[in-house]
């Protein structure tokens, strides 16, 4: 997502301008060289940079996957906008918010998730994605009424990410509505049937549905796809319980 938000802003930069410009490069030398980066951003920072050197140091640790460094940045970017008073603040605490639930601290994203949200200044695309983040930190309070709300708005802006699909269909399981679970799984099968994780909880539901052949197709599937990745290793301990029929 982290990428994903930087073009959206981007895109929305305005006219040409050269602080722009650097910040473009700067965030395409993260993805090629993080550490190059970083020292990019500090030397533009010493040299008056603002939020876009914090946001480009924020991206440099979000790809060596230093989340905590990686979220405070965007979140000292987001401040230093509304000493600026440039509209590009929300951006940053959706980019903070993700960076938190990488990081394993889902209250901090769901602060910097209610900043970015509460602006009014994301539209489209990104807007449903700090939604489908605010979800996952709800998700994770144990406030699942509330994440279905968020899902279902993000759904609206955002609804050709499988991520969403996923995340709702993975809600409704734990809700106790499987048809929606079903449906909503299939919509995420459309989108990404080659990723682990859509294939993890294809099983899942399925099993829960109690079609056993559907749920070893699935869990089967994420195994192969990504044997060492969570979801694999999880969908080689489901497919266990088979062993002894």
């Amino acid at each position: 997502m982290m990428f994903l938000i930087l073009a959206l802003a981007a895109a929305q930069a305005g006219p040409a301008d050269a602080r722009v410009d650097r910040f473009e490069r700067c965030a395409a030398l993260a993805e090629r060289d993080p550490a190059a980066a970083r020292t990019e951003a500090g030397r533009w920072q010493a040299a008056g940079g603002g939020h876009y050197a914090r946001a480009c140091a924020g991206l440099a640790f979000a790809a060596e996957k230093n989340w905590s460094a990686a979220a405070t940045e965007f979140e000292v970017a987001a401040r230093a906008t509304q000493v600026a008073r440039d509209g590009r603040g929300a951006t940053y605490w959706a980019q903070a918010g993700n960076a938190w639930l990488a990081s394993g601290d889902p209250a901090k994203a769901r602060t910097a998730l209610d900043s970015a949200l509460t602006t009014g200044t994301l539209t489209g695309l990104a807007l449903g994605e700090a939604r489908l983040d605010h979800a996952r930190a709800l998700v994770a309070g144990g406030e699942l009424d509330a994440a279905r709300t968020d899902i279902d708005l993000a759904l609206a802006t955002a609804g050709d990410d499988p991520l969403a699909w996923l995340l709702s269909a993975t809600l409704a399981r734990r809700s106790g509505d499987l048809r929606r679970a079903k449906t909503d799984i299939g919509e995420a099968l459309k989108r990404s049937s080659d990723d682990a994780s859509v294939q993890l909880e294809a099983g899942n539901i399925a099993a829960l549905d109690g079609d056993e052949t559907a749920a070893r197709a699935a869990w089967g599937q994420a195994a192969r796809l990504a044997p060492a990745s969570d979801a694999g290793k999880s969908a080689v301990v489901a497919l266990k319980q088979f062993d002894a029929k």
